[in-house]
């Protein structure tokens, strides 16, 4: 379906120009950052265009201007220096196997970088054999070395559930990170490049030169596609996709808007959207969760679970500024890892108190943690697909709540025997998420404020308002709607109202009768 050549997966920016892929020309940033500062740190999610930045910055430093017809630093570029670079790829995926293997990884990437450069190699250990080869790159080339590392956290992502390794392996990295410290007289530009921030990482105690762009301001759009760059390099792409979907542009443009966009890096930015969801749905035709089926997030439900963390409170959980740079696994604190790692994003400042409030960034990531977290939390075999809720959605369009109920109760078999405040709360997620994902497939809301019904779903005939009691039988969950007045706000809509009255059984650990009028 794709109109032009769309670089899904293209991370090499030397062969994405000779092959003349489409490009979201992103080189200013690079001139900047090579021309006002020396060494950088910058923290994004996966495939949000880290390595490809990289790589850019790396064809910028050895010089190759050809690769850079057209774009706004062939303009701003005078010089064009050859300096030697160093590129140090940490984006394996068996560092959970070992320690050996990080120090193979480590051995492979120098080897292959000195035999680039020509330069041989010299030490023991990897951080005496980096060290070498940044100062006998400087002494052949007579310039200062260039040092672009990848995904640097790897390794302690990776290793995140095994304490004693995750410690073997910052210590390793630890000394070879601090390389860049002691040869700071022989570089000329350094970019670490992650997921999470390098703040309280002992890995970088000592590493204390290091900028952090993560939440800089001036860099907030350097990775990721901003509206105006949408609207600006995709117009045929995005006609295409608007006739594939049966929409207008504009309505089009909205749902585009609505799966994708909506990271913010600093509270003052413009949102960006996701560039390798956004270049999938334009290259297909179909509006997919492509960045959230490319990793599930095993090791965050590991940390969510752990913690005991209520998933009701993540979406508008604010977190102080602090917070953001405190990636310790051992912390116990799950939400800045996560808003690390793209499941969450800034949706708001308030600057008096110095707290961010964080929320999903769009529907795919909600919907895709959503249903990913779903069978953690209950017996239910299906969980990780749509099935289960995409039906619940098609019997309440049809008016069957008797459907919808019986439907229900899979999703509440694996509560524990003594219901007790803890098990409460248990139940009480699981209803959350039920009727949050709900609303990917029709209008579904779940209760927000003090004198609302539990949830309340709307179709294209009917509202149905549902109140579930705990402690209480059916009866008294219909008569708290109508005593409360949850159906006061939707009077004047012109549209059936339903009321859906539920009781659980706690002898069967279950939903029990329930009232419909």
């Amino acid at each position: 379906m794709a109109i032009r050549k769309l670089p899904i997966g293209i991370q090499d920016f030397p062969s994405l120009r000779r092959d003349g892929y489409l490009y979201v020309d992103k080189t200013a940033f690079v001139y900047k950052l090579a021309t006002e500062g020396r060494v950088y740190f910058l923290s994004r999610p996966r495939r949000f265009g880290k390595s490809l930045l990289l790589s850019t910055l790396g064809a910028y430093f050895e010089g190759k201007r050809e690769l850079f017809h057209g774009l706004a630093v062939e303009q701003l570029e005078q010089d064009w220096i050859e300096y030697p670079v160093i590129r140090i790829d940490m984006n394996a995926k068996e560092f959970s196997a070992g320690r050996e293997y990080l120090l193979r990884h480590l051995e492979h990437q120098l080897s292959t970088a000195a035999a680039r450069l020509g330069v041989a190699m010299r030490g023991i250990d990897p951080d005496e054999r980096f060290a070498n080869l940044i100062m006998d790159a400087d002494a052949q080339s007579g310039h200062r070395v260039v040092v672009l590392i990848d995904e640097y956290d790897k390794p302690l992502l990776s290793t995140i559930g095994k304490p004693e390794l995750h410690e073997a392996m910052k210590d390793i990295l630890k000394a070879f990170y601090g390389v860049l410290k002691s040869a700071d007289a022989h570089l000329k530009f350094v970019l670490l490049t992650g997921v999470t921030k390098f703040g309280q990482v002992s890995v970088f105690s000592d590493l204390n030169q290091l900028k952090d762009l993560s939440m800089h301001p001036a860099y907030a759009t350097a990775c990721g596609i901003t509206e105006e760059e949408l609207l600006a390099n995709f117009q045929p792409e995005l006609e295409a996709l608007a006739s594939e979907q049966d929409l207008s542009k504009d309505a089009c443009l909205v749902e585009v808007r609505r799966m994708y966009n909506g990271y913010k890096f600093e509270e003052d930015a413009v949102g960006v959207y996701n560039p390798f969801s956004t270049l999938n749905a334009l290259d297909t035709g179909k509006l997919g969760d492509y960045w959230f089926q490319t990793g599930t997030p095993t090791f965050l439900v590991e940390l969510l679970k752990k913690t005991d963390t209520d998933l009701r409170t993540i979406d508008g959980i604010q977190l102080d500024s602090g917070s953001f740079a405190d990636y310790r696994s051992d912390a116990d604190r799950p939400i800045p890892v996560i808003y690390q790692s793209g499941y969450l994003t800034i949706k708001d400042y308030d600057k008096e108190i110095d707290a961010y409030t964080l929320g999903y960034p769009n529907a795919e990531v909600r919907n895709g943690f959503l249903r990913f977290l779903l069978p953690d939390y209950t017996a239910n075999p299906e969980g990780r697909g749509v099935f289960h809720i995409g039906m619940f959605s098609k019997e309440l369009r049809a008016g069957d709540v008797e459907a919808f109920l019986q439907r229900l109760k899979p999703f509440f078999a694996g509560i524990p025997y003594d219901l007790n405040d803890e098990t409460e709360r248990h139940y009480q997620v699981v209803f959350y998420l039920v009727f949050k994902l709900l609303g990917q497939f029709i209008e579904s809301e779940v209760k927000s404020a003090i004198g609302r019904a539990d949830a309340v779903v709307k179709t294209a005939d009917s509202i149905f308002v549902f109140e579930f009691k705990l402690n209480g039988t059916a009866e008294e969950a219909m008569a708290q709607i109508d005593e409360k007045g949850y159906l006061l706000p939707y009077t004047a809509e012109d549209r059936k109202l339903v009321k859906v009255g539920v009781e659980f059984d706690k002898a069967k650990r279950n939903l029990g009768r329930w009232l419909v009028g």
